[in-house]
């Protein structure tokens, strides 16, 4: 028994991406005597040879994985649906002056969805190696569920996904803390054991995220104004290398300079020398388009009391949540928060951080 799921005659497919955490997956599928096939999903950039990508080394310690369970690996390629679905919802909220998360929006339309179209549709579940968890109510719902890893916890990058998604999903190792997975990685001999983990946009590799936009929107030059004084301290490449919030790497002399508006129309970015300024600060912020992973009954409601986040910390923010009468929400934090950015997901959980309702766009 996994996640409260019997996996007993259960066709299972597993997401193999090469590094040790989906690798464990099939470790621990094996040890119950499951013999799950397993799938490599080619995601990589276009041009190789002028993308510097790892999946070439992935595709090997994924086949090294499977083999030495007696599993077979297929590779699916979802090159053409993460760039023409992912790639072109990143560009359009950043051109709209948002900070999107491509990671977010890979889940639930590549992960578990174009591989869903391609083979998994042939599978009652789909496990990854994901450090979240899952538990089933007294009617029967999934409901995803935080990892006792704080550090590692990802249900704040499954938050978009589709109830059917989740129905599908299985998390085997979400369980564990990271140290564990290691652990399990070297006594077993995978040959990904020390690998290192994976860090930003699944899919670039060693590629810098700006280089990432600047291939797709190019530049677009314009003022940065100090907040405070109104005074021209330079000029930006284009809005859409900056964040709310940003601190570090904007290469502007006289710092630190702290970003805390963008004018989208003017392409105008605003900064303020102060450390942390308060007009960097939001306490009360709008949510929209929330979106259920488990659907509520008409007789219930989001909890007013809630834990959420914002970014992938991990720490949990506390505050109460108001309903909007046009069906959108207003998150009241508890305490002043830095870098509230209007496209980020505000992922919403109960007050004990245990239950991930869903999450909404900060409006």
């Amino acid at each position: 028994m996994m996640n409260n799921v019997d996996l007993a005659g259960k066709r299972i497919a597993v997401l193999l991406s090469g590094g040790v955490d989906s690798a464990v997956v099939v470790h621990e599928l094996a040890a119950q005597g499951l013999h799950p096939d397993c799938f490599y999903i080619k995601i990589g950039p276009e041009e190789e040879e002028e993308w510097d990508c790892s999946s070439e080394e992935d595709v090997e310690m994924a086949t090294a994985v499977a083999r030495k369970y007696g599993c077979r690996l297929e590779v699916v390629d979802c090159h053409r649906e993460y760039w023409n679905e992912v790639t072109r919802y990143t560009m359009e909220k950043v051109r709209a002056g948002f900070t999107p998360n491509p990671d977010v929006m890979c889940n639930r339309l590549i992960k578990f969805g174009a591989f869903h179209e391609k083979r998994g549709h042939d599978y009652d579940l789909i496990a990854t190696g994901h450090y979240a968890q899952t538990e089933s109510d007294d009617d029967g719902r999934k409901w995803l569920t935080t990892s006792p890893d704080p550090v590692k916890d990802q249900t704040d990058f499954l938050a978009q996904v589709y109830d059917w998604q989740l129905r599908k999903a299985l998390f085997p190792i979400g369980h564990y803390m990271k140290d564990e997975v290691r652990q399990i990685a070297e006594r077993e001999h995978l040959v990904n054991a020390r690998r290192k983990d994976s860090q930003g946009i699944c899919f670039l590799g060693k590629i810098n995220y700006n280089e990432y936009i600047r291939r797709y929107l190019g530049e677009q030059p314009g003022d940065v104004i100090e907040l405070d004084t109104g005074r021209c301290i330079g000029q930006h490449k284009g809005l859409w290398f900056h964040t709310i919030g940003q601190r570090k790497g904007m290469g502007f002399g006289g710092g630190p300079w702290f970003v805390v508006r963008k004018d989208v129309g003017r392409n105008i970015l605003y900064v303020s020398h102060g450390y942390d300024p308060a007009t960097a600060y939001k306490q009360h912020f709008p949510i929209r388009d929330f979106h259920y992973l488990t659907p509520l009954y008409e007789d219930e409601a989001l909890p007013r009391r809630i834990t959420f986040k914002i970014r992938h910390t991990p720490d949990y923010l506390t505050g109460t949540l108001e309903a909007n009468p046009d069906g959108g929400f207003i998150v009241h934090a508890d305490a002043p928060i830095h870098g509230v950015a209007p496209g980020q997901f505000c992922v919403v959980y109960d007050e004990h951080h245990h239950r991930c309702f869903g999450s909404a766009e900060i409006g």
